[in-house]
């Protein structure tokens, strides 16, 4: 059995959350999915939104592996 949060599950406690922010643009980050099915950390910067890894429970914040998240 793993500890690795799902899809409904939070990544990360709400208040730590609330005070990470994007390094490349400085955007609030929220939970999201990635499209291989793990969570990740979702920049909410409408230009520029970028998407990043969530690996062991830990937000990897490092802009070379954040990946471009399209938009509509």
């Amino acid at each position: 059995m793993t500890d690795a949060p799902t899809a409904q599950e939070p990544v990360l406690e709400p208040w730590l959350r609330e005070i990470l922010r994007c390094p490349a643009t400085g955007a609030t980050l929220v939970d999201g999915v990635g499209p291989d099915g793990q969570p990740e950390l979702v920049s909410t910067d409408p230009v520029n939104p970028l998407a990043y890894p969530v690996r062991d429970g830990i937000p990897v914040l490092l802009v070379d592996d954040a990946r471009p998240v399209r938009t509509a």
